[in-house]
């Protein structure tokens, strides 16, 4: 290739780049029209997912979620408090979204992000409206003592598709979830217990001897489409997000059972059969993300 080959492609690449920043959506729907967008996925193709359990060693239960560049660390920590008198044999989860200057250039230090609050209630809808996490399992002496799950969610690299990401992380931590053994003490308070103690019999029978672990149902899992046009975009970038403005949220559990359907803005209107283009995308997201959670479990044990 002689001198003259590299100065003209540089020349192209530069042009396609000034093309892109000037007018991103005709450079999109040039790719669209093609069934292909500019990262080179099919257009019902999510990124590469990963997710990694354990990520916070000083966290009762933790997970990295990766889709993409966007990355969510979520962690769990079990307090003991007073049941409501509402729910005398159940327990609580709090959810709590966190956007870091860090995971965006959009995100200024100081302020929070607007997106942030919104996150963290639907996870909370999702979370507690899919049953995953039976409350009376977290309940410890009905009326006197029930375990609060703090779940904080960090978004450390915000490259789109935000809410998906932040329900794998939440899922994963829950997986990984290993509830501490507590006792009774001599004034009937409940005491964290070391598994050191347990073992040497130092002290009374845990009250959770056999309950350590959640058994978790109706696992929910999120796709985001962006609807543009006769198109469907799966599992946007940021970039994505920020050119074509209408986005879909599906949740379904393990079962195939719609959880909640987002649609919080956009001019276009979701006709059925997009919505059901999204559902069936959702469906095959699922199984992919199951099999990812489930072989990170194995890793776990092997481990």
């Amino acid at each position: 290739m002689g001198v003259t080959d590299v100065s003209g492609d540089m020349a192209g690449e530069m042009e396609v780049d000034a093309f892109r920043r000037l007018f991103p959506l005709r450079f999109y729907e040039r790719h669209l029209s093609e069934s292909i967008r500019p990262d080179a996925r099919p257009l019902g193709k999510s990124r590469d997912t990963t997710v990694a359990l354990g990520a916070v060693a000083s966290a009762d239960g933790s997970a990295l979620a990766k889709i993409g560049h966007t990355t969510m660390l979520a962690a769990i920590k079990m307090e003991v408090m007073t049941p409501t008198s509402d729910s005398p044999d159940e327990g609580c989860i709090a959810i709590d979204f966190h956007m870091p200057a860090i995971c965006s250039p959009l995100v200024r230090p100081g302020r929070p992000a607007e997106e942030a609050p919104v996150i963290s209630k639907q996870l909370t809808d999702v979370i507690l409206s899919s049953g995953m996490v039976n409350m009376k399992e977290l309940c410890l002496i009905p009326g006197k003592a029930a375990w609060m799950a703090y779940l904080d969610i960090y978004c450390l690299d915000a490259d789109g598709a935000l809410f998906d990401a932040a329900l794998l992380s939440a899922v994963a931590a829950f997986s990984h979830l290993h509830i501490p053994a507590v006792s009774l003490n001599d004034e009937g308070r409940v005491v964290s217990v070391s598994e050191e103690q347990v073992e040497g019999n130092s002290i009374k029978e845990p009250l959770n001897k056999g309950k350590r672990k959640l058994t978790l149902s109706s696992t929910p899992f999120a796709l985001t489409c962006i609807l543009h046009k006769k198109y469907i975009l799966a599992d946007p970038t940021a970039e994505e997000e920020s050119i074509m403005e209408t986005l879909v949220t599906v949740v379904l559990d393990v079962t195939g059972r719609l959880v909640s359907f987002y649609k919080p803005g956009g001019a276009f209107l979701a006709y059925t059969s997009a919505v059901q283009d999204c559902i069936a995308l959702t469906r095959q997201r699922v199984k992919e993300l199951q099999k990812i959670l489930i072989d990170a479990i194995a890793d776990m044990e092997l481990d």
